[in-house]
């Protein structure tokens, strides 16, 4: 049996409160909801596990209530934190991800997370901007990164009242916010490490002439090291582009592929974010074009139910392991990360029941 004494899996010693923010960029005339993760004291020692005390909050308003392992505005514990940004997927929100940045928060770290104004689930609801627009692509391409940005500045300034350490700050998205991780390091120097999840970005022979996929040149004046982490059945963003992105990126670089999962194995509640979807998609495709409705159709035809899939918690286990220890090794120093990272991974992850591949 494969055995280390490192554990990234098991949930953290700390504690994670969370705590919102609207600011405004004034250079942009632009506010962004943020939400922020971070330890809390231990007086608070097991009640962001316990539901009558969790964090409780709506995504879209009138759709129900979600719930995430934090407890609202808890006392912080004092300290020096390394801070991890994260960018939600194209019509998602600054909360679709709560698993991992609770994880990493009871490790330690501070996690924030901002939406994309205009850009999330409410906007695409309300009809403001369709995933296919051309000019919806373009107008995020140029604001994402300034996002992101935008919000390390704030963190650095102590504006969330936490202290983060300069030198070790790292980035994480899914989607839209996975292609919004890789093209925030060509313009922000102070990110040291990335976590892309299922990114959007790659050419494939279906998309031979991807805007976003351009918008990528992977020159970063510094190197940075890159762990995705990607679905081999993701019917949104196929396999190929996740080769073409790992193919472009510079070293050092690895590509680990969860089999058996599609693109939204990487969101809070997956089954029924993924039936979800594929019960919209059916809806939307009536009103499209012929050539759209095509295409929406053979990807719904690709998309396997929830219940034929990897289940969600071999997925949160995978996510938060190996992005925990790809934090850990490159923001950190930790040698015991390093350790567990350069081991046979395959056989490591397959002693949890978890089957993946790499990208070679």
């Amino acid at each position: 049996m494969l055995v280390s004494e490192y554990d990234p899996y098991t949930r953290g010693r700390h504690a994670v409160g969370t705590r919102q923010f609207n600011w405004t960029d004034t250079e942009r005339n632009h506010s962004l909801p943020v939400d922020v993760w971070y330890p809390a004291t231990k007086a608070y020692e097991g009640k962001d596990l316990d539901p009558a005390t969790q964090d409780r909050y709506e995504i879209v308003p009138g759709m129900g209530e979600a719930v995430q392992q934090a407890i609202k505005d808890a006392e912080v514990e004092p300290g020096q934190r390394a801070l991890v940004v994260f960018s939600h997927g194209f019509g998602g929100e600054r909360r679709q991800s709560t698993f991992l940045c609770c994880h990493l928060a009871s490790h330690g770290y501070v996690v924030a997370a901002m939406d994309h104004v205009g850009n999330t689930a409410v906007d695409m609801l309300s009809g403001e901007g369709a995933a296919g627009d051309p000019e919806v692509i373009e107008r995020f391409i140029q604001s994402r990164p300034c996002d992101a940005s935008f919000v390390i500045d704030q963190m650095l300034a102590g504006q969330s009242g936490l202290e983060i350490i300069p030198e070790q700050i790292g980035m994480s998205g899914h989607s839209f916010g996975g292609w919004t991780t890789l093209k925030t390091l060509e313009t922000d120097e102070r990110i040291r490490a990335a976590l892309p999840l299922a990114p959007a970005g790659g050419f494939t022979a279906l998309d031979a002439d991807s805007v976003m996929a351009k918008s990528l040149n992977f020159t970063w004046k510094r190197e940075v090291p890159v762990l995705y982490i990607v679905a081999e059945l993701d019917s949104i963003l196929p396999l190929e582009g996740m080769q073409d992105m790992f193919n472009r990126n510079p070293d050092p670089k690895t590509t680990v592929v969860l089999l058996n999962a599609d693109h939204f194995h990487f969101n809070d509640a997956i089954e029924q974010t993924h039936d979800g979807y594929k019960l919209i998609l059916g809806m939307l495709a009536e009103g499209m074009d012929e050539d759209a409705r095509h295409s929406t159709e053979t990807m719904m035809a690709g998309m396997k139910p929830s219940s034929e899939l990897v289940a969600g918690a071999d997925a949160y286990a995978l996510i938060n392991g190996l992005g925990l220890a790809h934090f850990d090794r490159e923001l950190r120093g930790s040698q015991e990360a390093a350790s567990f990272l350069n081991g046979d991974l395959v056989a490591i992850l397959a002693e949890r029941h978890i089957n993946v591949k790499l990208l070679l």
